[in-house]
């Protein structure tokens, strides 16, 4: 049984203690705009109940200029104080403890009346802010103060006031936002004011009983960041200046590194703040990427923080602490940093979830209670909708077979986790298996259900999945043409040049997985950093490599087709679309667009232009490679339903557009909690 000293021992504040090491990082989730206190109490309470020493709730403004967006949570009002009371009660009842995030955005925030030090307008915001006068920061300051005062009065253990991100604070910091020549600006010494006098009269608002953690930006990675002599003395001024904790924060949201997906290796900046070790007395909290007890332990044991801070973690399994003291850990349902549902959901105006967890943020709509009358369900094909399906539904006391035709379980997660940047995908299909035996589901592999086989179920659950659509190209039955299922299970040998059809999901996937060679970088730290132009923010300011990203040159000339004339990878994820195309950008792989498919032969792919087919163009090509999308694999389905059986048909089987894990999780687990 795997023991974790570290992550498990308690954390004494002084005036409070943590019954251990694990911090459940603030997310923008959009409860607290539902107002819907009971719901947000709830959301909480359940990670409070799966044993999080602390939590930060999301970012909750300090007046109207500083919200993230119109109609966003504050803290400002009795009734604010009186709607957050129900969340903290409801936290202390299951015996967790948890802190409020203030959250000023600066000239992040959506809307006309945002403020900033100097009006220095934000890539990823329409609106350029207002540059605030002397009484405009004193405002600022005393409505942070006044936050956190109404925070204690609301029964919150503490704050947290958020410094890095780029965020208002983080902005005063940096030449690249502060252009200021008077007090608040020019010399370090000024830049730094704002934040230290914010800590320093938040303590005095507060008193010695209440725990304040800053959130200090140890990497910008942005041009004229700060140095990390610059970082350390910034700490050190925040201890002074009465904070309880210090958090870790990475990189500013216009960064363009990648700091929390996927392809980020795990625990990939814990040694940013490893070096900020020893140079305070308070404890020091190390962020991003850290998803499994492991290698939680492993940052603790190897002196990089005293505390971890794990946010989506805490959306894919509520109970990952309880889980990891009961030595269950291979039973923690796995946060694989895809930021479908959370952070796409968020930055889509949408109520954050979770891909593999889809009552994350529904638990009170979404129950997952005994059944009534247990059934005997069949659930045909083990991709993520019927593996979803067929493990909620035996929770819930029902006697589930599974059925599939493969010799393993997982479907289509099967080809997402070769891909080089989606290793995650290899743990969430061992946590289906372990949960599948620990649910006690029936399951027979090596085995293509039949209408027969399927007499005298109750319930009949057809996950069947997708078939590759056929593109119907002349010539696409030649030597030198593949389907991306081939590529990705091993059986297909590529050529050096490559014509990829269909710059979708699977294409992109595709594209990453022939450009790459050798070890993937999100499995050799170094490697990954060379590769996005990471440096360390002792040698370079805000930690940017001057000569750039630097990836290993492609193992294939790639030439990645659409139909479409719109940009590449439009349709991909919100947060996540950007680095797929930046990644294969730094490959050069080419982009070709609005091209009609007229042949394939011996000399590679033949396209033309336009409706009126125009400049005929051959992608010279050894291997063409078929991605152009799918079709629902309903035969099964459509037999049944021939012969008068009702059958529920979820996932690809239902709808093809799009290899879509998140929708097929989610409505298996809907559906099976109806059962």
């Amino acid at each position: 049984m795997a023991t974790y000293p570290h992550l498990l021992a308690p954390l004494d504040l002084g005036f409070t203690t943590l019954k251990n090491r694990v911090l459940m990082g603030s997310m923008h989730t959009g409860l607290e705009e539902t107002r819907d206190w009971n719901r947000v109490a709830e959301f909480y309470a359940e990670r409070a109940r799966g044993g999080v020493a602390l939590m930060v709730t999301g970012g909750i403004g300090p007046n109207p200029e500083g919200s993230v967006a119109p109609g966003a949570a504050m803290m400002v009002s009795d009734e604010d104080i009186a709607s957050h009371s129900i969340v903290t009660q409801r936290v202390h009842e299951a015996g967790g403890k948890i802190a409020m995030q203030i959250l000023h955005a600066g000239r992040y925030a959506f809307g006309p009346k945002c403020v900033a030090p100097s009006p220095v307008k934000s890539p990823i915001s329409p609106f350029p802010p207002n540059e605030l006068d002397e009484d405009g920061i004193e405002k600022q300051i005393s409505d942070i103060v006044e936050a956190a005062r109404k925070a204690k009065l609301a029964g919150y253990d503490g704050v947290e006031i958020m410094g890095s991100e780029g965020y208002f604070l983080n902005q005063f910091i940096v030449t690249h936002t502060n252009k200021r020549t008077d007090r608040w600006g020019g010399s370090y010494e000024n830049r730094i004011r704002l934040p230290i006098e914010v800590v320093r009269r938040t303590r005095e608002a507060t008193g010695t009983d209440f725990i304040i953690i800053y959130r200090l930006s140890m990497i910008d990675l942005v041009p004229n960041g700060s140095t990390f002599d610059e970082v350390v003395q910034l700490a050190q001024e925040i201890e002074k200046a009465g904070a309880t904790i210090i958090n870790t924060g990475i990189g500013w949201h216009e960064a363009r590194i990648p700091t929390i997906a996927t392809s980020v290796p795990r625990a990939a900046f814990a040694w940013v703040t490893k070096k900020l070790m020893g140079k305070v007395s308070i404890p020091v909290i190390t962020s991003n990427r850290i998803n499994t007890p492991e290698v939680a332990e492993e940052v603790l044991s190897t002196g990089c923080a005293d505390m971890v801070s794990l946010a989506r973690p805490m959306l894919a399994d509520a109970y990952f602490v309880a889980k990891a003291e009961a030595g269950t850990a291979d039973q923690i349902a796995p946060c694989i940093a895809c930021n479908q549902a959370c952070l796409d959901h968020t930055f889509g105006g949408k109520l954050t979830s979770c891909l593999v967890n889809p009552r994350a943020c529904h638990e009170t709509e979404l129950p997952i209670v005994a059944a009534g009358t247990a059934k005997k369900v069949a659930v045909v094909g083990a991709g993520p909708a019927g593996l979803s399906t067929a493990i909620t539904a035996a929770q819930r006391g029902h006697a589930v077979t599974i059925f599939d035709k493969a010799e393993e379980v997982g479907g289509q997660l099967n080809m997402a986790k070769q891909i080089p940047g989606k290793e995650e995908f290899w743990g969430l299909v061992d946590w289906y298996r372990t949960m599948l035996d620990v649910a006690g589901v029936t399951v027979k592999l090596g085995t293509e259900a039949t209408a027969e086989m399927l007499e005298g179920f109750d319930e009949v659950i057809i996950a069947t999945g997708v078939l590759p659509r056929d593109p119907g190209i002349p010539g696409e039955d030649g030597p030198n043409v593949v389907s991306y299922v081939d590529v990705l299970r091993g059986k297909a040998d590529v050529g050096k040049r490559v014509a990829v059809i269909g710059a979708g999901g699977i294409g992109f996937d595709v594209s990453e997985y022939l450009a790459h060679e050798g070890t993937s970088p999100t499995e050799d730290l170094p490697l990954w950093m060379k590769e996005w132009g990471v440096a360390d923010p002792s040698e370079v300011r805000g930690g940017l490599a001057p000569e750039g990203p630097q990836p290993e040159p492609s193992a294939r000339e790639i030439t990645l087709l659409q139909r479409k004339k719109t940009k590449h990878g439009k349709g991909l994820g919100k947060t996540t679309g950007w680095i797929h195309r930046a990644a294969l950008n730094m490959k050069d792989v080419n982009f070709v667009g609005g091209v009609n498919y007229e042949r394939i032969d011996g000399e590679g792919l033949h396209v033309s232009f336009g409706e009126a087919r125009e400049n005929p163009t051959l992608i010279a090509a050894d291997t063409v490679v078929l991605c152009a999308g799918q079709v629902s694999e309903r035969s099964l389905a459509d037999a049944l339903e021939a012969k008068g059986v009702t059958v529920h048909v979820i996932g690809g089987a239902d709808v093809a557009a799009e290899l879509d894990a998140k929708r097929a999780i989610d409505q298996g687990t809907r559906l099976a909690a109806g059962l």
